[in-house]
């Protein structure tokens, strides 16, 4: 049985990102799948390299009239609608931990017939992610946290600036370096740093010429809050969350910490505001490109200020490695997708688990 897979066009606002490149639309095609690829003026990749690969392009935005048997790809949530959902939809749609309107989404599925097989949990027999953006994450989280500690240390009432997309991994450098001027990088910890997003992280401070604290399971296992954070200028929170556990930081430590804390700026990659086992409980929303960071504590009196990054899609802002990286990693696993391959049955059943708690 043949696969049609049919990409949309993202509406999230700043989402260049794609999960296939034209290079894959040429290697399924070669496999026998059937590709529609929506027009999009703000994909990294541009609709006439889609087109010479060979896939079928169509409007932006036409997926809903997609005939039944479209698989529908994308990369973030769809747009707000209560419309039933009829499709089999793979994407990231972070409903499956109980994140905000997760109910509403589940229900727009099961009304519709469709089903979703969220990227997030598309595993191995190891429970590990076939297809991840992790490092990326990790990556351009810590490239934000330079840039904020930079504009703190500049003493402005003002808020960071936007961040819009960087060509490649060598023009952030370069932009943090010019931040911090004559400066020193900031001192930094890292939590869950030997994991993809912790990695990543890494690499980007050492290449700033960061002083880096890597803090994985065994310096966690204890449990916070950890007092050690708030001796660093920078913490870049890389740890993925599964269940409860105890925060990381907490308003009344680093409140109490006084002009101690040299605490400036928190990053926080995994950035999951809204679950209800958030290790950061200090802001209750993602922060955007536009407004990249919140004011989660202080700047009056003796209370210095701390700022939090919290971009719910941070490798969008290298969108050409980090699309070109997780679509290969992903690619085997599309062409598996006719197949029903174990790791597409558990994703089904990870979907069918959630509609049994609605």
């Amino acid at each position: 049985m043949s696969v049609h897979l049919w990409l949309r066009a993202e509406s999230k606002p700043g989402e260049e990102r794609a999960p296939v490149t034209p290079a894959g639309v040429r290697r399924l095609l070669d496999a026998g799948v059937r590709i529609t690829v929506e027009q999009s003026s703000t994909r990294v990749f541009k609709d006439d390299e889609y087109a010479s690969a060979g896939a079928t392009m169509v409007p932006n935005g036409a997926w809903p009239s997609a005939p039944n048997d479209a698989v529908i790809l994308g990369i973030k949530e769809l747009p707000t609608s209560d419309t039933p959902l009829a499709h089999r939809h793979v994407y990231f749609a972070h409903a499956f931990k109980e994140q905000k309107g997760w109910r509403d989404l589940l229900r727009r599925f099961k009304d519709g017939g469709g089903t979703l097989l969220d990227l997030e949990y598309l595993k191995r027999d190891d429970g590990r992610r076939v297809a991840a953006f992790g490092y990326w994450a990790g990556y351009v989280g810590a490239a934000a946290g330079v840039l904020a500690v930079a504009h703190l240390r500049t003493g402005s009432a003002e808020p960071m600036a936007g961040l819009r997309p960087w060509p490649g991994r060598a023009q952030l450098i370069a932009v943090c370096q010019a931040a911090l001027g004559a400066g020193r990088a900031p001192s930094t910890i890292v939590l869950g740093a030997k994991g993809r997003s912790g990695s990543g992280a890494v690499a980007l401070l050492q290449a700033v010429g960061a002083p880096v604290t890597s803090w994985d399971l065994e310096e966690t296992r204890a449990g916070g809050p950890f007092d050690a954070i708030l001796a660093h200028e920078l913490f870049v929170n890389a740890v993925l969350v599964q269940g409860p556990l105890q925060p990381f930081v907490t308003r009344a430590q680093i409140v109490n910490a006084g002009l101690a804390r040299r605490l400036a700026v928190i990053a926080d990659v995994s950035c999951d505001p809204h679950s209800p086992h958030n290790p950061v409980p200090l802001y209750d929303d993602t922060t955007t490109m536009e407004h990249p960071t919140v004011r989660a504590i202080g700047g009056r009196g003796d209370v210095a200020s701390l700022d939090v990054v919290a971009i719910d899609h941070l490798p969008s802002l290298l969108p050409r490695e980090s699309s070109e990286d997780f679509a290969e990693q992903l690619l085997p696993h599309l062409l598996e997708l006719a197949q029903g391959s174990p790791v597409w049955r558990g994703a089904e059943q990870v979907y069918r688990d959630a509609l049994a708690r609605l």
